[in-house]
């Protein structure tokens, strides 16, 4: 018979994909999370450039792997080489996160899934709510695409570029059910009075930055919701502002987690514990 306690040395092993990765955080959640889940995975990050883009992701097959993360610059041009793409990461025009089943490769999107359940979590209704983004981005683009998805009622693209901020209004136009308008970004935005939630996707505030995106602050009214997708400081000087004047908030840590517990549930069909992953990465910020 064999020994079923003979010792395995190969070691599950995930991975990132991006330029830079240097300054990436999320080996320090996955880091946790595989560690409280009883799993002895390793968890790194490569630099891969544009040109070996390919070669990487035919390296998740090779190797065996069960996954990895995709970030900048790579999440566009990352799904010519998948098999398979979901519907939402598709919309978008984007994936982060690749999983492997059965062979073939699988890609996901999991940025805008970890802001709507960092919502869900606080209690935050998205259905029939009016919402404004900061910026046309990829996160914005995850984000505003996710919101529409689950029942948003209204969302206000406001970017500084016309072509790019058009360009998100009229994908959520043609792919979901929600009103979208876009707002030129040339001056101070002030807030509609009717607005529910704002959200900033863009990278104005993130460390070492100190700036805070430019709006009119005593537009903001302490029944919103200020939400900002930058997890580094997760409390930047735009939530400040917002919090001083009575608005609910919502830092990026929680998206960022949220993201990473998603992406451990493709890889492992595990629940991972978010809470000892927030904690992580809040004492990783310290």
């Amino acid at each position: 018979m064999p020994d079923t306690n003979e010792k395995c040395y190969r070691k599950e092993f995930i991975t990132v994909f991006g330029s830079p990765v240097d300054e990436n955080p999320t080996v320090v959640i996955m880091d946790a999370a595989f560690e409280a889940l009883g799993l002895d995975w390793i968890y790194n990050a490569f630099e891969v450039y544009p040109q070996d883009l390919e070669t990487a992701v035919q390296s998740i097959k090779a190797l065996h792997m069960k996954g990895a993360n995709c970030t900048i610059p790579h999440k566009v041009a990352v799904m010519k080489y998948l098999d398979h793409i979901s519907d939402a990461a598709s919309i978008i025009g984007a994936v982060n996160t690749i999983y492997l089943k059965d062979g073939e490769t699988y890609g996901e999107n999991s940025d805008g899934k970890g802001f709507t359940k960092a919502l869900e979590e606080e209690q935050i209704p998205i259905t029939d709510k009016n919402y404004v983004l900061l910026g046309a981005g990829g996160a914005a683009k995850a984000i505003a695409v996710e919101l529409a998805l689950a029942g948003a009622g209204k969302i206000t693209v406001v970017n500084r570029s016309r072509e790019r901020g058009e360009d998100l209004v009229e994908l959520l136009r043609a792919k979901t059910p929600v009103k979208a308008d876009f707002v030129l970004w040339d001056h101070s935005y002030e807030l509609p009075a009717d607005t529910d939630v704002l959200i900033n996707c863009t990278s104005i505030g993130l460390y070492p930055d100190t700036s805070s995106p430019d709006l009119v602050y005593d537009s903001l009214r302490p029944n919103m919701v200020v939400c900002d997708v930058i997890p580094n400081p997760p409390q930047t000087p735009f939530l400040t502002k917002a919090q001083n004047r009575g608005c609910h908030t919502l830092n990026g840590c929680a998206m960022l987690v949220n993201q990473g517990a998603i992406n451990i549930k493709l890889w492992t069909g595990l629940d991972a514990s978010r809470d000892i992953m927030k904690a992580a990465l809040l004492k990783e910020f310290q």
